[in-house]
Parts: structure tokens; C-alpha cells; sequence
């Protein structure tokens, strides 16, 4: 397990209302009112000057929740409707992997061809990459948005579809065996995109809107061509800019594949129907489609065919969240009560994969797996008050014992407390009880634990599982001035085909510089080994067998130990 595992965040949130009211019978197995938390939940967007969302909750088939809020279009004061296309991001993944079951079951295909067989252009690395491979995420390509960011250039540029073949090219090995692994990769997504063109011989989007949308009644749902598609009143991405103003932002660019896929409550719904009742492909297409990949080892994963598998307090879930730019997604299907909730925002500051675990949780909570304690926080989890200067003895570095060198460190700043993981943002977390905390940005909480003499020497990080990590109580390595100039200088990557200058700021203190990003703040963790913050989040300095400094190794979660050598 590495530290590519633990993410705070998955590349990046009000006012017609439409709500369905629970069954009688649910209503008394309930003991709080769920429809209160959820308006709750998303009152905070409930505004005509806010970019807003929806939500749908589905129970034993049926709406039994769906509200819109907020704005799609605050220029022309467009509010969010029902039939809103919004763009999904990544949910987008679990239709490209149906269309290559489809296209299996049709013999135009099978999961176990090698890539190369469809996209002979790619190199050839010692070891078949197969469309399984590509699918679970472990085909031990770079991530290409990520790698493109590390290049010098932003998400909002026009990347072309065309690059990331070439970008593979470039790459000198793969980053781990074909099928040894899990690394969330939208490059596979990107080439299976282009396996079912040329297996097809149609454009990407016109075959999905023959052969799935369209079949499905899916009418307003699309493949995104290119960012400057016009999309009837679809909803337009905002975020934050200068000064905490709301600013409209593009999409992604050649995102078909991993993404890109614009749709709406209604047709989202019909796709969720056809899991419990499929009408394309044999009747077993929607189990294989949640049924997870194994690695070599045989050990399942937890993903399956663009689904993500597991639990949440015991009941058995699939979902996927996405988030392009703006616009956030989340996506949850709950098998056992013929249950989902669907939640779709163009504000990129709402939490939508958290709202919609707290939305899970307050409509299927009797079919749930929750102590009292739990229960009771489903109403009033966000009335704790904390005091928040007891965390000063909380705070501190904590490094996760199945993971070394992937430290967590917990700080207060007045009347805030934050979390922040290696290599990434700092976030602002919120106590539910004395000892514990949770994000809002994802689904992630963390437990404190004291020792027999009270101080708090231990924590628990609860994300997809429950991981132990170890209090600090050493200083993190702090070189000297001689050994930092050691590291200055201009580095070069043939891969990214890309500089980046190592230099000190006006305080003394390192950072990395490129020409169209704000300098990157690099923190020293150990003797060669930095962490820095998004494009490249971690540095690890190589030297020649003298003991002299020649490069270093840079990785940025998904996109890992690309070489720079030093100029």
C-alpha cells in the first residue's frame, strides 16, 4: 500500500423543489426525519446567487427524495432543474466499461486482448497491458492529466486527445506490473475510448448515443466532444477566483473516456433502473459490471468495471464519485434495497461524494449497521460545539504505519483546525466528538487515541478502511544552508519535455519554480526526500554512486518518479 491510496481530494458546488415524500412504512422504521437533514444538508446553496445542484435518493425502485437548488447559469439566472444536463466527470467511467462489456458480448472484443493489439502505436514495455488492466487501474501507465499538470500546464489549457499517446510513448517503463496494483488512472479510460473506435469504426460520443443512451431512453445524456460544445441548457461550471469571487471555468479537455459525460437526474435515474433490470446485454450484464477485478495475487480489488465496491456501515454499496474542473459528482447504487442517491453540483466547493454518504446514511439508515452514538449524530452531528484550544495537544505529525513517509499533520490556526496529508492541500476538518474529526471535502474521518499517562500519541485515519498511524514526536529534517544550496539549480524531464528551477525565496526557504506556476513551497522530510504541493507533490533527489547530486525523481500521486536531471 502506498500513499497514492489516501487522497483528501479525487483532479479537481439552488430554486425549484421536487420531493417525493418516504413510504409510511419506512417513515416508521426511521427515528429521525430524513428529509430534514437533507434539507439541511444542502440549505447552505439554497440561493439564487450561488451555483447550485441536485440530489436524488432512491429506495426499493423509487424516488422517495430529489430536490434542485441553487443556480445552473448564474449570468442568464438559470436555476438548476430536473432535466439539467450537468457534467458527471468521472462517474462517465462505469458507461465506457459497459460499452466494453457490450462490445465483448458482441465477439468484437475481448477483456483479455492486449492494448497493443488495437493501439499497436503504443510501446511495448516487456509485458501485455490488457483491457482488463485498463479498466481496474492497474495497467501501470502514468495518469496523463496528472503528468500533463507536472509539465507546466493547467487543466483548463486545451489538451488534445492526441497527446496522450505520445505522452506514453515518452514514458521509459511502466510504473508497476500490469495487474500487480491499484493506481486510478484516466489514462486507460482515455485509450479504452479509443479501443471501442477502432474496434467500431465510430466517433466515440456517436456510438455511446447509438448503442447506450439512446437504447435507454438517455436522451439528454452525451459525450462531451470538446469544451466548446453547446449543450441546451446545460449547467455551467463555477468556482472560486481572486478575492473569493464566483468565476465560470471550462471543462476539461480531452476528457472523453474517464469523463466528459453530460446527463441529468432523469436519465441517471433510467440508468439505475437498468442495474435491477437490464434491457442491453445478456440479464447477468449489470452483476458483471459490479463484480471487481482480482491482481495477480488474486487478492480482489475494490474496483469493477467503473464502479467502486464495498460498504457503508454494512450495507453493501457500489458508486464512483467525479469532479471535472467544477462540476462534482457522486454516484451511489445500494444492491440490496434497490437503493441509490445521486447527487450533481456546478459549484466546485460542494462536497457532493460527502453529501451523499450523509444522505445514504439518513435514508437507509435501519438497513445500516450503526451503534446509538451513530445514529443520534445523524441529526446533530454538526451542532457539537468544541472547544477549539483542547486541540493544541492533538496537533501535530502523524505517519500511517502501513504506509511510511505518507505523514498526516494536524494544525490549529485561531478558531480553525486543518488537516494535511503529504503532498496535498491543506483542508479544513470539524470535530464531532473531543477526539474525533471529519472532512467535508470527502468521505474521511479520524480517531485520536491517548496512552495510559492521557497524551494522545496515536490516530486512526477511517478512509476506505481504517488505518493506523503513529504520533511524531521528532523534528522534521531541517538542512543547513550548505546543504540546501546543494539543491539549486535548473532540472530538465525528456518525458515531460519541461524545466523547473530550485531556488530560495526572500525568507531562505526552497521552493520549486516553473514559468506558469506560483512557486511551489518544498518541505524538507528527510535528507533528499521533499514534499511539495500541486503540480509536484513529492521530490526525491538522486546522486551517482561518488555521492554527487545529478536529479531528481518527482511524483504527483498518480504520475510517479519521473526523472529531472539536473542542468
Amino acid at each position: 500500500m502506498n500513499s497514492n491510496q489516501f487522497t483528501f481530494i479525487s483532479l479537481v458546488l439552488m430554486s425549484l423543489l421536487f420531493a417525493i415524500n418516504p413510504t409510511a412504512s419506512q417513515s416508521q422504521e426511521l427515528d429521525h426525519d430524513p428529509e430534514a437533514i437533507a434539507r439541511d444538508l444542502i440549505a447552505g446553496y439554497d440561493s439564487a446567487h450561488i451555483p447550485g445542484g441536485a440530489v436524488m435518493v432512491i429506495r426499493d425502485g423509487d424516488i422517495v427524495f430529489s430536490k434542485t437548488f441553487g443556480m445552473a447559469n448564474l449570468v442568464y439566472g438559470v436555476p438548476f432543474k430536473w432535466s439539467t444536463p450537468t457534467n458527471i466527470g468521472s462517474t462517465s467511467k462505469q458507461f465506457t466499461a459497459f460499452a466494453l462489456l457490450l462490445l465483448q458480448d458482441q465477439g468484437k472484443l475481448s477483456l483479455e486482448d492486449d492494448i497493443r493489439q488495437h493501439i499497436p502505436e503504443l510501446p511495448d514495455f516487456g509485458e501485455p497491458v490488457l483491457l482488463r488492466h485498463l479498466i481496474a487501474h492497474s495497467s501501470g501507465y502514468r495518469e496523463y492529466l496528472n503528468s500533463i499538470a507536472m509539465s507546466g500546464r493547467f487543466l483548463t489549457d486545451n489538451i488534445r486527445r492526441e497527446e496522450i499517446i505520445p505522452l506514453i510513448q515518452r514514458q521509459p517503463s511502466l510504473q508497476n506490473t500490469p495487474g500487480e496494483s491499484y493506481n486510478y488512472n484516466n489514462t486507460g479510460y482515455a485509450l479504452l475510448a479509443k479501443v471501442i473506435e477502432r474496434v467500431s469504426g465510430e466517433d466515440f460520443p456517436d456510438w455511446m448515443k447509438t448503442h447506450v443512451f439512446e437504447p435507454l431512453g438517455m436522451h439528454n445524456t452525451l459525450v462531451l466532444s470538446n469544451p466548446g460544445q453547446l449543450i441546451e441548457g446545460k449547467a455551467q461550471g463555477y468556482s472560486v477566483g481572486p478575492e473569493n469571487q464566483i468565476v465560470a471555468v471550462p471543462d476539461i479537455h480531452a476528457s472523453m473516456g474517464p469523463g466528459g459525460i453530460y446527463s441529468t437526474l432523469e436519465d441517471l435515474e433510467k440508468w439505475i433502473a437498468h442495474f435491477h433490470q437490464p434491457v442491453l446485454g445478456p440479464p447477468d450484464i449489470a452483476d458483471r459490471m459490479m463484480k471487481p477485478y482480482s491482481f495477480n495475487s488474486g487478492k480482489a480489488s475494490s474496483y469493477a468495471n467503473g464502479l467502486m465496491v464495498g460498504d457503508l456501515n454494512g450495507l453493501h454499496m457500489v458508486e464512483h464519485g467525479g469532479a471535472d474542473v467544477a462540476h462534482r459528482s457522486a454516484f451511489l447504487m445500494f444492491p440490496e434495497i434497490q437503493g441509490a442517491v445521486v447527487v450533481q453540483t456546478n459549484n466546485s466547493r460542494l462536497p457532493a461524494q460527502a453529501m451523499a454518504m450523509r444522505l445514504a446514511e439518513a435514508f437507509f439508515s435501519d438497513r445500516m449497521e450503526l451503534d446509538d452514538a451513530s445514529r443520534a449524530s445523524l441529526a446533530d452531528r454538526d451542532a457539537f460545539v468544541y472547544d477549539v484550544s483542547l486541540f493544541d495537544e492533538i496537533a501535530g505529525r502523524y505517519e500511517l504505519e502501513e504506509a511510511p513517509g505518507f505523514v498526516m499533520e494536524f494544525t490549529r490556526d485561531e478558531d480553525k483546525i486543518y488537516g494535511q496529508a503529504t503532498g496535498q492541500p491543506r483542508f479544513e476538518i470539524f470535530a464531532s466528538s473531543d477526539s474525533t474529526f471529519y472532512l467535508t471535502v470527502v468521505e474521511a474521518s479520524f480517531t485520536f487515541h491517548r496512552n495510559q499517562a492521557g497524551e494522545v500519541d496515536a490516530m486512526t485515519l477511517h478512509q476506505n478502511g481504517h488505518h493506523s498511524a503513529v504520533r511524531l514526536t521528532e523534528p522534521a529534517w531541517e538542512p543547513s544552508a550548505e546543504e540546501l544550496a546543494e539543491y539549486l539549480g535548473r532540472y530538465f524531464s525528456e518525458e515531460l519535455e519541461t524545466f523547473y528551477t530550485l531556488a530560495l525565496d526572500d525568507e531562505g526557504n526552497m521552493v520549486l519554480r516553473h514559468r506558469r506556476f506560483a512557486d511551489i513551497p518544498l518541505r524538507a522530510e528527510s535528507k533528499d526526500q521533499y514534499t511539495g504541493g500541486f503540480p509536484i507533490t513529492e521530490l526525491t533527489f538522486v546522486r551517482d554512486e561518488a555521492g554527487t547530486l545529478t536529479g531528481f525523481k518527482a511524483s504527483s500521486g498518480r504520475s510517479f518518479d519521473i526523472v529531472f536531471k539536473k542542468q
